[in-house]
């Protein structure tokens, strides 16, 4: 497979034969478009998969929590996942748009719809471990006649707090990025219904001087407050666990240890999303082999910070002499869970190193498979944190082994196919490619003069400042 080797000229990023304003628009109408038997069996595939949510939450709200192996088990453990998953939808979007990335422009809009529906993904988890889902709102410090608020100390309504605010956050920069490219695909679809619909999500826009000048302002500002929600949102989520006294979770590293995590698992998802969209829709022309050297390396250093943080989490076990701490990293790897431990330690830390190799991070196959594992690796992680620690903690009588039941891996499946479905959605409803921001890394269009008029127009300049001491002219 032939690289484009990563250039300072933001135009490089995409390749050569992208052209003319009008292809982009071509490009990007083209995956809203009639749909595939493809695309139509994967929508009922993940259709099927919600509705084995649906009905493994019945029975479990029927004949009560203990239908699933552990209340905390699998539920949490995915929520912490699709939490997680989330966050590199924002830095691609939000932290590398401040930075000026050259290279983001292609692949930020499917980074940002899959923050979208991660994180709405994840909002699933805390009404469904509660017991009593249609309580949900006991949740939210609402007033009420009795007077009764929450517990703002209990780790449950932490949660609350953070994925709702990622979520709007999220959802609002979202879609302020699409209005443009929106109000682009009202100006080129025949459809009478579609139209109606995009021109009411577009807010009548025009495309004038004044109306882009308040986008970018508004961009700007939503980016700036979006990046600290990187770092603070699954911070958040990791003290669920530090606060507590439970062996293996109180420790300070939790913080920036899952952030790094999650990092990690948003790139390696951003890649499984990319690669089988890329390659069924043949949008090779904007994901070149820079997007995917700029993710391969971006996915290398967040794993070798995991891999690092794995390290000095075993070593402050050792070193701190605490016996139920140095107990339950032993178990991790030793024990009963051993094969979810070193699962954890292969995917995420040593899989990836295979990207130090050229040939590898350039070979779009071998790129896809390594993101996988380390999606595998990370679920894992958050399994092996939660699960070991519970099963081993203080007094031997307490110790137990969980076993996943059938309602366990419903919830998870069902989770993939909730995401997956509003994701096959937004390919087919929404632009999937920035059109706007595609197109400022283009050349103009510009009117064709004949070769003496261009001559002329470059022999006449605007304005020419001469050496100090004479002053300055206007030739036009």
């Amino acid at each position: 497979m032939s690289v484009v080797e990563p250039s300072t000229v933001t135009r490089s990023a995409f390749h050569p034969d992208v052209e003319s304003y009008e292809q982009v628009n071509r490009d990007a109408m083209r995956l809203l478009t009639r749909p595939g038997k493809g695309y139509v069996a994967l929508l009922a595939m993940s259709v099927a998969l919600v509705g084995l949510l649906v009905f493994a939450e019945l029975h479990n709200i029927i004949y009560g929590l203990g239908m699933v192996g552990d209340n905390w088990a699998v539920m949490i453990t995915t929520f912490v996942f699709w939490v997680g998953i989330g966050h590199a939808g924002t830095l691609i979007s939000a932290i590398l748009y401040l930075f000026r990335a050259p290279w983001r422009q292609a692949i930020y809009r499917f980074a940002e719809a899959m923050t979208v529906f991660a994180v709405l993904t994840a909002a699933l988890f805390p009404l469904l471990h509660i017991g009593r889902p249609w309580f949900f709102y006991w949740l939210l410090p609402l007033p009420s006649q009795r007077g009764i608020w929450p517990n703002f100390r209990s780790p449950l309504l932490w949660d609350v707090f953070a994925v709702t605010t990622y979520l709007t956050v999220s959802s609002v920069f979202f879609y302020i990025g699409l209005i443009p490219d929106i109000a682009a695909a009202r100006d080129s679809t025949t459809d009478p219904m579609r139209k109606k619909v995009y021109g009411i999500l577009s807010l009548g826009w025009r495309g004038t001087d004044r109306e882009w000048r308040h986008f970018t302002r508004a961009y700007l500002f939503l980016a700036a407050l979006a990046t600290p929600l990187v770092l603070s949102v699954h911070s958040v989520v990791s003290w669920d666990f530090a606060v507590s006294i439970v062996p293996g979770w109180h420790t300070t590293i939790f913080a920036p240890y899952f952030v790094a995590g999650a990092i990690l698992s948003g790139v390696a998802m951003v890649v499984t999303l990319m690669v089988p969209v890329h390659k069924i829709f043949r949008l090779g022309a904007y994901f070149t082999p820079v997007h995917y050297d700029r993710l391969a390396k971006l996915l290398l250093l967040t794993s070798l910070i995991v891999g690092y943080a794995y390290g000095m989490e075993y070593f402050m076990a050792y070193y701190s002499g605490e016996l139920y701490e140095r107990d339950v990293f032993w178990d991790r790897v030793t024990g009963d869970y051993w094969w979810a431990g070193w699962s954890m330690i292969t995917f995420n830390a040593i899989v990836p190193q295979l990207l130090w190799i050229k040939k590898i991070r350039q070979n779009l196959n071998a790129f896809f498979i390594i993101s996988v594992f380390v999606n595998i690796g990370m679920w894992y992680e958050r399994f092996v944190i939660i699960v070991p620690s519970l099963s081993h903690s203080y007094e031997p009588w307490k110790f137990w082994n969980m076993h996943m039941t059938w309602v366990d891996a419903s919830l998870l499946l069902g989770s993939f196919g909730w995401f997956f479905m509003w994701f096959l959605l937004f390919l087919r409803y929404l632009p999937g490619l920035s059109m706007a921001e595609i197109k400022e890394v283009l050349p103009p269009p510009m009117k064709h003069h004949a070769p003496e008029q261009l001559a002329h127009d470059e022999a006449e300049m605007v304005a020419e400042t001469l050496p100090t001491g004479y002053k300055e002219r206007e030739v036009r």
